[in-house]
């Protein structure tokens, strides 16, 4: 059926203008494309048709609107025409032309034409032509813009799906909406997408199928599917507050380029409250660690992810100084959870100094860290090389996509005002208070407290404040992007005791900034935030205050807090910046009333239509409902918080107080009135007592009369906040209903998923183009925030940018590409619900309570933007203007476990949220046929609402609920098994089906009617959305109450009597519910309900009902049949292999157990073990029986497997059962000839098995870190690496062989962490199922060769008990959970099989918990008594028992009976000696042989030239060996492996075989479950004893590590810097050193070596010819020292350390009254490093800076190297500078050279070194006092000296002269 309509045009319009129509019928709106620059005329010229699911009645309306289009503001409705479809319905087709009206009713000139036309199913009206309506405008893209919202008018009874094809090159273009007219006159409730071809043919057109579109609006193409419509919305536990088990492990494996001179480095790892360090490491800015920390916490999963990991780097830590903080990294926990495999591995964090943000870079850290949750797997990442894992800067531990730089930023938390805090005391306290003090004021002492990235700020205490002003903003120093997620905003009240919260907000950075390139930084506001946690009723001992905390969903309104946050990034070069992180509290000024929006009047309207189910503990006493959405608005029993000015406001000019609020509302029943007689609000329904409803509830007696509440409140308007939000929720809803349904169509194998995803593209792509145009709405509305036009522009770019990507994926949506397009489109899905969430509130969440003896017992909360009213549909909210199902549940802790499973009533309620001025259209929604009744107390009340509706109109039915079959129940009794009953809710009625004893699989095939049952309401609205039933399944016990199992919902099919019961709809179809139990599934119901309504003639007009058809059952009614499925005849035959593992039953051990087999009321049952001890295989093998089973596959009921134990006298007692719920895998289908098929019966197995990865030489050794293949893998060139178990990969080797866990005992919940499935295990059972239709063809049984005793289980190995050799080889375990105090563990292995128990304790690794076995175990075994491997970790401990770490299972037997051969991995080449050498005792052409033989296969037949064929397939080999002495020899042996090594290849028999291989198993402790606690590397080999015996086991003990010797001789120094001034001048130009050089192998701080001192260095020239030597032991392939040593005095034992080989030379200036100055240093790794320079002159910084571009080279194969490295230490600017250089020889030899060839050490024999030929200046003063005079006077002042000399000699002469002149003047004159 469909309507159509063609909207021709629209003339005598006024003005010019962009127009638009909207055409509208069952609430359905198609809206027309915009003309634009219309004067006149509007010629639209569109096709609008609706699929309508029942007929048209000719009282419907159809209503067309034509708008003028605005792009920013609102369109305006120019009118309106309304048309009553009688005519229509009559003829069929129509043409009107007729004026519009206005809002008034008034009529206009403007006109529309249109043409209608109809066509019913059964063609009683006329049918169209097909050429009819085809005429498409050339500007339509071929599709329609339409909304699906409520596309059909009874859409969720029956799946009518909607076809769309889309555009393509046909001469034809088949549109969305032309498809489904001829689609639609089919039957829709089965139709089936392999019809779509033929139907499109009758339109004469050639599909391309890759084109087609499915667009259904519910769910598969499928008469059996999971009903979603009701199951997610009525979960009724919410489990955000529970406590989870989680483990943080983080491996600190070393720290490099640590800023600071000589240090002493310790790692702090820091989670919340927990400090964990590593040991400290001497003298070194490159620390080796490799130390593991384990937190465990069982907290709830917000707490865990908002909890900081800390790690910091401390200088000289010990017991007596806290040392020394280096740098520090944080980040939440929650962000290495959101990584992929929830760990970063192998990842640099980058250190930084909060102390001063200017500084830089303080360093590195290599870490892994990982956060497992329960259930959670951590897989290690494939090993990087070094040198990858060295690039520090491209190995980052940073989330993808954040900056490698990040940037120091300052965030901004303004704390303005709170409004609305509740009581924090008691009513004696207050009165208390009064008395003494003489006034009453606010008993409340607020502050706001702010946590983020592990700091706190407070704001200032304001106190006894209801209404408290801060003005204050909290600062924080953080880097950004930071990498916390989340802020926590408290608001707290101050107690001399204690402070508590009164509630909490999580503001979400991710959602308030767009890290994308048009993005924009974090920010908020100035917006308010809402705030709940517990009621708001004071007490002493609050029992909700975790959710105050923010822990759990808050069950009331706390507050509502006035908040921004802005980010400011640093220039950390500036000067004026403060460069501590300290958080700083400062005033900023107010902001004013208008900033955060105009305060408008908001309605709030709801009608309570039905209250049932309400809990028995609380029927006895009279109920009310009371409705509230903040403290005074609609809260009674609390009180209110008056506002300090509390003087009530009138309107003024559209804006209002906040505050204006009523007083206390006394008396439920009496509406407030203010003083002008306008309305405030009713908030709660009048106590009425509760009647029975059945022996577990009752219901009010809400009949015809309806109690409703309203309340008026004033609220900024930002409704377009909320009406965004509900655009993407619709669009996300739709894609995932859409997705759903896909999943669904993949699950039960339907054909064409494809053309539904491409439907549900469309939709999508559809959606988010129409959210573009709806959003862009309002731009200029006042209080709009920054973050409100930047969320507006980022979402609107996401919508544009999704529905491009939507349509290009839908051109790639092929049959073979479905799934991976379906993995893109589910990131759509994440993406639309992240930015449906608004981050700034607006209007607080409604609260509905149930209150009972004036206490609140139950309640519901709903979000505000649900039930909010907008004119546009798309904006409204999907709750808002209709009857919905709430169910009411405990506050806090009282919800979770089994107290939240139970409903405290469930409500038929009607909400309405608007604007008051909009409320005229408040009861639209609401079911016709009712009376206002007002409670009318004054004059000019006219437009009061209603205190109650009065129903005059309602309708009788007949409830029918076939109540099939259940599967896979909650086991409720200690059995493991349940009596299960279901119990049906529907309104006030309720019945119960019979009890079935001892079954998880119930089969009630029962009818139950509900007679009469009263609905109110019109006809046509409860066919189109009935009321929701509840089924609630309970456990019968003989005492004491019936135990709940689970719960679900339904909707029923209505019928009513004017409509036909038959096809399409009905008879209804059997379908598949999930049923519940609190979060987690706990099984299914297959079930169908139908509504019938009964006419003035009563039930005779009804479907008749048979009669009960079984007298034993007495007067129980069976499903009809038509109803019931279609049975075939299906033949079951069992294969019985054996039981195992049974535990004890009532004390007493299992002797004489026996299967019993059932499905659907048939059986068949096993020979009898006579002595389970001895043997526990079965006699005979294979049984069958004979069932009708539905034609369906997915309808088949369970098969049923329960052991008893056959006792004395004829007792039986359960032993434990099992129940396969799906038997699909089991059922025979018969060989194909030309796929690869590995087994003859019960399906094939699949060969999707995990690519093996391959790994060369260099991969194995680092894989296998120090085990030491001799024989085995260190030389082999491939061995299969198994990442998981070997089970894994091959289907738990189940190809023939299944085994079936037997469950004794009561099922544990999610929340009982003491009881897991593990725990009911009692027992296994051994054996196959195959199922096929009766008659099974001639043609299978002579193809399959049939035994008759075997039927399908043709050449099935014998069980007789068999021995075997079984070797178990473990390599190694890692990541082992610490067991001892001091973080390590000593591990060592256990084996057991059977009784048989090996110990290895003797051989414990000493605190190890990465511990290297390499070792062996044969075990001698009979199988099927020792069949269960158990490998365990235990931790060796001094004193007291040796505690388990973990221990992993192994099944041996279905390994041993496999077809893929596991009991010897195929090695991928032949050899017969050396370390290659063939291990299974069998060759591989034995091997070969065996497997044709069993396959019945042709061949294999060798042929020349290196050929041999097998089946059709020919394979080429080489076919020579050479022996160990070198000849060469003819095998066959090449040729067979390579048919072996390509088994899978061959036809019919082939699969793929067990390499050669390694598997890492997870070590599991069962006292914590599903928490992996290490790993172990292993591999099982098995030998049957009965054949020849393998060789000896090959060795695979740890490689024993290397002596080497490394000489060291230091030759010189130079250019190395002067610290010292000149203490013999004091000149403090002059500089000098003492220099000496230090050097050691990290690791062996303890015996570093130093040379003799070079005195007195004036140039940093130093001359030593000084020799190091150092010995150690080396591991070639791990590139690592072993060192053994004891970590302490105390220590038991050696400990063993693993440490990179690495030399550390340092250069210092030696002091002898002071500590030696430490001047520069240069670390070498052995391994790589840089070339010396030939010279000193070519030595530069350039060789530490740049040594990731320079070649490198290891001593270990160069083994001799000289030249010259620089010595660097950071300056004050922490820059790395040159400090130095040394001549250095690196000489490399093996201990045994060493010995031949011994050296000195420093200059000692032999083979001394000469000395060094100093300066005379490198000398000690008072040793040699004149050579240092000579030196020191006579070098520095000699020319002073002399001049001086010269001088004096002068004065001398001068002084001569002037005595001896008189004299000689005397003489001379004298003449003497």
């Amino acid at each position: 059926m469909a309507l159509a309509v063609h909207l021709k045009s629209a003339s005598d319009l006024r003005g010019k203008g962009d127009r638009i129509a909207r055409v509208t019928f069952r609430g359905l709106s198609f809206y027309s494309r915009v003309l634009e620059s219309c004067e006149d005329e509007a010629r639209f010229d569109e096709v609008f048709r609706w699929p309508i699911g029942s007929k048209v009645d000719g009282s419907e309306m159809l209503e067309i609107q034509v708008l003028n289009h605005s792009k920013v503001f609102t369109n305006r409705l120019i009118g309106t025409f309304r048309m009553v479809l009688q005519k229509v319905v009559e003829e069929g087709q129509l043409e009107v032309s007729d004026t519009l009206i206005d809002d008034n009713n008034a009529a206009i000139q403007t006109s529309v034409s249109i043409e209608i036309k109809y066509q019913t199913m059964d063609g009683s009206v006329k049918v169209w032509s097909d050429g009819e309506f085809l005429d498409i405008p050339e500007d339509c893209d071929g599709t329609f813009q339409f909304e699906t919202e409520s596309l059909l008018s009874g859409h969720s009874q029956g799946s009518v799906p909607f076809i769309a094809y889309s555009k393509n090159a046909a001469q034809y273009p088949l549109t969305v909406s032309t498809f489904t007219e001829f689609l639609l006159t089919d039957d829709p409730a089965i139709l089936e997408t392999e019809d779509l071809d033929r139907k499109a043919m009758r339109l004469g057109r050639a599909i391309d199928p890759d084109n087609i579109s499915l667009a259904s609006v519910t769910a598969v193409t499928t008469n059996v599917s999971n009903k979603r419509s009701v199951k997610t919305r009525y979960q009724m536990e919410s489990s955000s507050g529970k406590p989870v088990d989680y483990q943080i492990s983080v491996n600190v494996i070393e720290a490099r380029q640590l800023v600071g001179l000589n240090m002493d480095p310790v790692v702090c790892v820091e989670i919340g409250d927990e400090k964990k360090y590593t040991s400290m490491k001497e003298s070194t800015n490159c620390p080796y660690y490799n130390e593991y920390f384990v937190f465990d916490f069982h907290v709830p999963p917000d707490v865990m992810f908002d909890k900081i990991l800390k790690i910091s780097v401390i200088h000289s830590k010990n017991l007596l100084r806290s040392g020394t903080l280096v740098g520090t990294f944080k980040l939440d926990v929650g962000t290495v959870y959101s990584q992929p495999d929830h760990q970063f591995y192998h990842k640099w964090a980058i250190l930084s100094d909060h102390d001063d943000i200017t500084a830089g870079c303080k360093g590195y850290v290599k870490c892994d860290i990982a956060v497992v949750g329960k259930g959670d797997n951590i897989k290690t990442p494939h090993k990087a090389s070094e040198t990858d894992e060295d690039d520090i800067e491209g190995n980052l531990l940073l989330p993808e996509g954040v900056p490698a730089e990040r940037q120091w930023a300052r965030f901004y938390v303004k704390i303005y005002r709170a409004e609305g805090l509740p009581k924090m005391n008691t009513s004696i306290m207050a009165n208390m208070k009064k008395a003494f003090i003489g006034e009453n004021k606010d008993l409340v002492d607020p502050y706001v407290q702010v946590q983020f990235a592990g700091q706190k700020g407070k704001t200032s205490v304001q106190k006894s404040s209801y209404e408290p002003i801060w003005n204050e903003h909290i600062v924080f120093t953080e880097m950004f992007p930071p990498l916390c997620k989340r802020m926590k905003v408290q608001i707290r009240d101050s107690d001399k005791v204690n402070d508590v919260a009164i509630g909490t907000h999580f503001i979400d950075l991710r959602k308030i900034a767009n890290d994308g390139d048009k993005g924009f930084l974090p920010t908020l506001g100035p917006a308010w935030v809402n705030m709940y946690g517990s009621t708001r009723n004071y007490t002493l001992m609050d029992e909700h205050q975790d959710l105050n905390e923010g822990l759990g969903e808050g069950v009331s309104f706390r507050a509502r807090l006035l908040v921004s946050v802005a980010v400011e990034i640093l220039d950390t070069t500036s000067t004026e910046i403060v460069s501590s992180t300290e958080v700083k509290v400062e005033p900023v000024s107010n902001i004013s009333e208008s900033a955060t929006g105009k305060v408008e009047e908001f309605f709030l309207f709801g009608a309570f239509l039905e209250a049932t189910m309400i809990d028995r503990k609380i029927g006895d006493k009279p109920i009310s409902f009371e409705v509230n959405n903040r403290c005074n608005y609609g809260n009674q029993l609390d009180g209110v918080s008056k506002p300090t000015g509390a003087k009530k406001k009138k309107k003024e000019g559209g804006t209002e107080s906040e505050e204006d609020e009523s007083e206390l509302i006394q008396n439920s029943s009496d509406e407030e009135v203010e003083e002008d007689g306008d309305l405030v609000s009713v908030s709660s329904t009048p106590l009425l007592k509760p009647v029975i409803t059945d022996r577990n509830y009752f219901h009010l007696p809400y009949f015809e009369k309806k109690p409703c509440i309203y309340i008026k409140s004033w609220w900024q308007d930002q409704r377009r906040r909320l009406y965004n939000s509900n655009i993407m929720d619709k669009i996300a809803d739709k894609l995932e209903e859409g997705l759903n349904d896909v999943q669904e169509i993949i699950k039960t194998e339907k054909a064409f998923p494809e053309r539904r995803l491409r439907g549900v593209l469309e939709e999508l792509s559809i959606g988010c183009s129409r959210f573009v145009t709806l959003a862009n709405k309002d731009q200029n509305q006042a209080g709009r925030t920054r973050l409100d036009r930047e969320r507006l522009k980022s979402c609107m770019r996401e919508m544009e940018s999704m529905s491009q990507q939507a349509k290009t994926i839908r051109t790639q949506v092929k049959k073979k590409t479905v799934k991976d397009k379906l993995k893109l489109v589910l990131n759509f899905l994440q993406r639309l619900r992240f930015l449906a969430d608004e981050p700034q509130h607006s209007i607080p969440d409604v609260f509905i309570w149930m209150l009972s003896n004036n206490k609140r017992i139950a309640y519901a909360r709903i979000p505000s933007k649900d039930i909010l009213h907008s004119i546009v549909d798309e904006e409204m909210g999907k709750d808002c203007g209709k009857v919905n199902a709430v169910f009411l549940r405990l506050p806090g802790k009282k919800g979770f476990g089994p107290a939240g499973w139970t409903v405290q009533a469930k409500m038929e309620m009607y909400l309405w949220l608007g604007l008051s001025k909009q409320r005229k259209d408040f009861l639209n929604g609401l079911p016709c046929g009712f009376e206002e009744n007002r409670a009318v107390k004054g004059v000019g009340l006219q437009s009061v609402p209603p205190i109650s509706l009065s129903y005059n109109m309602k309708q009788v039915f007949q409830l029918r609920a076939h109540m099939y079959q259940a599967r896979s129940l909650f086991a409720a009794d200690s059995s493991g098994l349940s009596d299960p009953f279901a119990r049906v809710f529907f309104s006030t009625h309720s019945q119960v089906t019979e009890v079935l004893n001892e079954t998880l699989c119930p089969t009630w095939d029962q009818l139950l009617v509900f007679d009469n049952v009263e609905l109110y309401g019109e006809a046509a609205e409860l066919r189109d959305d009935p009321p929701i039933i509840v089924i609630e399944f309970y456990d019968q016990d003989t005492v004491g109450k019936a135990e709940y199992i689970g719960r679900t919902f339904a909707k029923p099919i209505t019928k009513m009597i004017d409509e036909h019961y038959g096809p399409p709809r009905f008879p209804p179809q059997l379908e598949y519910y999930q049923v519940y139990r609190g979060s987690s599934l706990a099984g299914d119901l297959l079930a169908a309900f139908e509504l019938l309504q009964i006419g003035p003639a009563g039930q005779a007009e009804l479907p008749p009902i048979d009669g009960p058809t079984d007298s034993e059952r007495g007067p129980i009614l069976p499903v009809p049949l038509g109803i019931r499925p279609v049975l075939s005849k299906y033949r079951i035959e069992v294969l019985f292999w054996g039981l195992r593992d049974l535990k004890r039953v009532n004390l007493a051990q299992v002797d004489r157990p026996r299967v019993d087999i059932e499905c659907a009321g048939k059986g068949v049952q096993s020979s009898l073990i006579q002595n389970y001890k001895k043997n526990p295989n079965f006699s005979t093998l294979v049984k069958w029986f004979e069932v009708d089973l539905p034609e369906n596959e997915l309808l088949h009921p369970p098969l049923n497997i329960r052991v008893v134990d056959c006792r004395a006298f004829g007792r039986y007692t359960l032993v434990g059962s099992h129940a396969v719920t799906s038997l699909r895998k089991f059922i025979y289908s018969p060989p194909d000839k030309n796929a690869i098929n590995n087994w003859a019966h019960a399906g094939t197995h699949r060969n999707t098995l995990a690519v093996l990865e391959e790994y060369n030489l260099k991969t194995l050794s680092v894989l296998f870190l120090s085990v030491h293949y001799n024989a085995f893998c260190y030389n082999k060139k491939n061995v299969s690496m198994y990442n998981k178990e070997l089970e894994s990969e091959f289907d738990n080797f189940e190809d023939w062989l299944h085994t079936f866990n037997l469950y004794r005992g009561k099922a544990g919940d999610d929340d009982d962490t003491s009881l897991t499935d593990d725990d009911r295990v009692v027992g296994r059972y051994k054996g196959s199922i195959c199922m096929y239709k009766l008659p099974l063809s001639e043609e299978i049984s002579r193809d399959a060769g049939f035994d008759p005793n075997m039927g399908m289980f043709q050449n099935i190995p014998h069980n007789d008990p068999i021995n075997v050799l079984v070797r178990v080889f473990v390599v190694r375990a890692t990541d082992l959970h610490p067991a001892d105090i001091n973080g390590k563990a000593d591990p060592y292995i256990v084996i057991k099989l059977g009784k048989t128990e090996l110990k290895d304790k003797e051989n414990y690794i000493s605190k190890q918990l990465n511990p290297v076995f390499g070792k062996s175990f044969d075990i001698q075994a009979t199988f099927p008594m020792e069949s269960m491997l158990t490998v365990s970790v235990y931790d060796w401990d001094l004193v007291g028992t040796d505690d388990l770490i973990g221990e992993t299972k192994i099944d041996l037997e279905n390994r041993f009976y496999s077809k893929h051969r596991a009991t010897c991995g195929m090695a991928s080449t032949y050899s017969i000696h050396g370390y290659n050498v063939w291990r299974d005792p069998q060759k591989p052409t034995q091997i070969l042989a065996k497997l044709c033989k069993e396959g019945k296969l042709d061949g294999p037949h060798y042929g020349p030239g290196g050929r041999v064929k097998v089946v059709n397939r020919i394979f080429m080999g080489p076919t020579v060996i050479e022996d160990e002495n070198g000849l060469k020899k003819q095998t066959d042996e090449h040729l067979a492996l390579t048919v072996l090594n390509h088994w899978e290849d061959i036809p019919k028999a082939g699969c793929k075989l067990v390499r050669e291989h390694v598997e890492i198993r997870p070590l599991l402790n069962p006292e914590k479950p599903g928490i992996e606690q290490g790993r172990i590397e292993m591999w099982v080999d098995m030998f049957p004893m009965d054949m020849p015996a393998p060789g000896p086991a090959i060795d695979i003990s740890p490689r024993k590590p290397k002596r080497y010797e490394l000489r060291v001789i230091i030759w010189n120094t130079d250019e190395v810097i002067l610290e010292d001034d000149d203490y013999f001048t004091g000149e403090k130009s002059k500089k000098m050193s003492d220099i000496y050089v230090r050097g050691w192998l990290k690791g062996q701080q303890e015996d570093k070596q130093d040379t003799d001192v070079h005195y007195h260095s004036l140039t940093g020239e130093g001359n030593f010819n000084w020799r190091f030597l150092f010995p150690f032991d080396y591991l070639l392939a791990e590139e690592k020292i072993v060192i053994s040593k004891k970590e302490s005095m105390f220590s038991w034992d050696e400990t063993e350390y693993k440490i990179p080989a690495r030399l550390t030379l340092q250069v210092w200036d030696a002091d002898h009254f002071s500590a030696d100055d430490f001047l520069g240093a240069i670390e070498l790794d052995l391994n790589r490093f840089p070339r010396g320079a030939k010279t000193a002159k070519q030595c530069s910084i350039d060789m530490v800076q740049n040594e990731q571009e320079l070649p490198t080279i290891s001593i270990f194969k160069q083994k001799r190297v000289k030249g010259w490295w620089p010595f660097v230490a950071c300056d004050e600017n922490d820059e790395m500078e040159l400090r130095g250089k040394v001549e250095a020889e690196l000489h490399l030899i093996t201990a045994e050279e060493a010995e031949k060839n011994p050296v000195g050490l420093g200059r000692s024999e032999p083979d001394p070194l000469e000395k060094p030929n100093r300066p005379d200046t490198s000398l000690v003063w008072f040793l040699n006092p004149l050579k240092s005079i000579r030196y020191f006077i006579w070098h520095n002042y000699r020319w002073l000296i002399l001049k001086s000399l010269a001088a004096l000699l002068l004065l001398l002469l001068l002084g001569l002269f002037l005595y001896s002149i008189p004299g000689y003047l005397v003489k001379k004159m004298l003449g003497a």
